[in-house]
């Protein structure tokens, strides 16, 4: 019990070294009329030279105090300095163009990234030769859209990607019977301005987007205080259209992904690798759930060190 205890007090101590080794900067910038809220994140003792840079985005549903932040501080503890924001309608930026909020638009977020990358890139803190991409889980697609021909991007990195096609659209969401009621009741949500549900529940819980339990519903891991835990039923047309495993060889950046077979449609991952043309790393631990990739530490550790790797080489 004694060595137990120690071993927790010796765990706690590292965590709260390396959270007073990093210091947050609340900022805010501008897309599409809307304002963005962001959080830099920085060594505690900055270097005298500019920083290399890595933006981090995460899940759907999801604001940057979940798995955003905690990639983040993994970069700034492996030598980089770290940006995430929320994406308009969620967290604490503003609305999207229509004054709608809690819905996956694929293509507002792919813009939202476009513009993180523009301010970025004029921070005083960043080297603008090195900026990179880091998209985990929804937002891998949306930041293979928003870095490919970005003279602004040196190197993309993407953990536990959901990356989908027509083929798993409908593997996954029952087949043209299940695609086709959902994009009507996206539509009829639509119709309405939208219609706002639950994102996360208990298993078994009705009327939720994710009636699973895990990550979102638990207070201790993504359930926090900032999570606005709501989805826009308006969201399912654009999300179930779009496909970012299909044409990957428009990504002209070096790439690595992190994945493993136990994670969400790792089938989506082996397609895209398979169409991608550049330079790829693609590493896949064994027994690693998606929800694991979010913030188990030792998952978060061993993901977090292949992607710095790769940066690094910048």
């Amino acid at each position: 019990m004694k060595a137990l205890l120690l071993s927790i007090t010796v765990t706690i101590l590292i965590i709260s070294q390396a959270m007073a080794d990093i210091t947050t900067r609340t900022v805010t910038f501008e897309n599409e009329g809307a304002s963005l809220s962001g959080i830099l994140y920085l060594p505690r003792e900055n270097p005298s030279e500019r920083l290399p840079i890595v933006f981090v985005t995460g899940a759907w549903t999801s604001v940057q105090e979940q798995m955003p932040s905690v990639y983040a501080r993994a970069m700034v503890e492996r030598g980089f300095a770290a940006f995430t924001f929320d994406f308009r309608g969620w967290g604490k930026s503003g609305d999207l163009s229509d004054g709608t909020r809690y819905k996956e638009n694929p293509q507002a977020k792919i813009s939202d990234i476009r513009a993180a990358i523009e301010f970025v890139s004029k921070l005083e803190v960043v080297d603008k030769e090195q900026i990179n991409g880091l998209g985990i889980c929804a937002s891998a697609g949306y930041m293979v859209d928003a870095v490919a021909g970005n003279p602004l991007v040196n190197r993309v990195g993407l953990v536990a990607p959901w990356l989908q096609n027509d083929e798993l659209v409908k593997a996954v969401y029952g087949g043209d019977e299940g695609v086709s009621g959902l994009i009507a009741i996206s539509q009829a949500a639509e119709a309405k301005g939208g219609e706002i549900i639950p994102a996360a529940g208990p298993v078994g819980a009705e009327g939720v987007l994710m009636p699973i339990g895990g990550y979102y519903h638990e207070p201790s891991r993504g359930a926090i205080p900032e999570y606005d835990n709501k989805w826009n039923q308006a969201s399912w047309e654009g999300w179930l259209n779009y496909h970012p495993a299909d044409n990957p060889e428009r990504l002209d950046k070096p790439l690595v992904v992190v994945h493993s077979e136990a994670a969400a449609i790792p089938d989506g991952v082996k397609t895209f690798i398979n169409g991608f043309a550049g330079h790829s790393t693609l590493k896949w631990l064994e027994d690693v759930t998606q929800f694991d990739f979010y913030d188990n530490p030792e998952d978060v550790r061993r993901a977090a060190d292949f992607v710095a790797k790769h940066f690094h080489q910048s």
